[in-house]
């Protein structure tokens, strides 16, 4: 396999990685050391243009199924295509499985599902930031009209009514049990000194609180004592995000 990887992932102004799913596979190209392009795809193009490419459809039973065509996608070297972060990571397991990711641990699959709790919290705090911070016009035009839809306010009254500390108590719970699980092992990684993919997940979330506003970061860092550590022994993943 000499081809280059083609990896997709959500047009920005910055031309730089940001949002949390396409960060899951971005972290594992990083980590597996493959040479990889990206390329940026504006939110509106998003499905014509996966689907011109031939990708067939996430199955909507699949573990975590929210639309039929996501980000990130990704051109494997052997020319063919792979779509969602899940199973993305198990397919470049397959072809490149050193390092490995230690899929077979049920560790991952739990911070997979957690993850939604982690975030959704903060959702008031973190989502109308996003086209503010990051992206084009036609993508922000996307971004509010679809948010509106999913939340039911326009964004800026999301934030207005719904960015509290009542949404920073409501996010201890679920970091706490991440804690447990980082701690559970000694640390840094949910495995110890082991890394696994749970770790691409939960850090993928950090580093997007982190871009969207660092005052959120610092203060997400807060609520466990491990996350600090973890996200130190992380960051050498994070180096390339283009």
């Amino acid at each position: 396999m000499s081809s280059q990887v083609m990896f997709y992932d959500l047009a920005n102004r910055q031309n730089r990685g940001w949002s949390l799913n396409p960060w899951k596979t971005r972290l594992v190209l990083n980590y597996k050391n493959i040479d990889y392009k990206t390329e940026w795809v504006e939110y509106p193009n998003l499905v014509p243009y996966l689907k011109s490419l031939g990708i067939p459809p996430n199955d909507s039973t699949a573990p975590g199924y929210f639309a039929a065509y996501s980000s990130p996608a990704i051109k494997y070297a052997d020319g063919t295509y792979g779509m969602d972060s899940w199973p993305i990571a198990h397919e470049l397991e397959r072809q490149y499985p050193e390092p490995s990711l230690r899929l077979d641990n049920p560790i991952n699959a739990r911070v997979r599902d957690h993850i939604a709790k982690l975030r959704t919290p903060l959702e008031p705090h973190l989502i109308p930031r996003v086209p503010v911070v990051f992206l084009n016009p036609e993508s922000a035009e996307y971004f509010y009209r679809t948010r509106e839809a999913k939340y039911g306010i326009p964004l800026p009254e999301l934030e207005r009514t719904k960015a509290t500390e009542d949404a920073w108590e409501a996010a201890k719970g679920p970091a706490k049990e991440v804690g447990d699980w980082l701690r559970e092992n000694g640390g840094p990684f949910f495995l110890g000194q082991t890394v696994s993919y749970a770790d691409f997940i939960f850090l993928g979330l950090l580093h997007m609180i982190k871009r969207i506003d660092e005052k959120y970061f610092q203060r997400y860092l807060e609520l466990d004592e491990s996350f600090p550590r973890f996200y130190e022994a992380s960051k050498k993943w994070l180096e390339r995000d283009d």
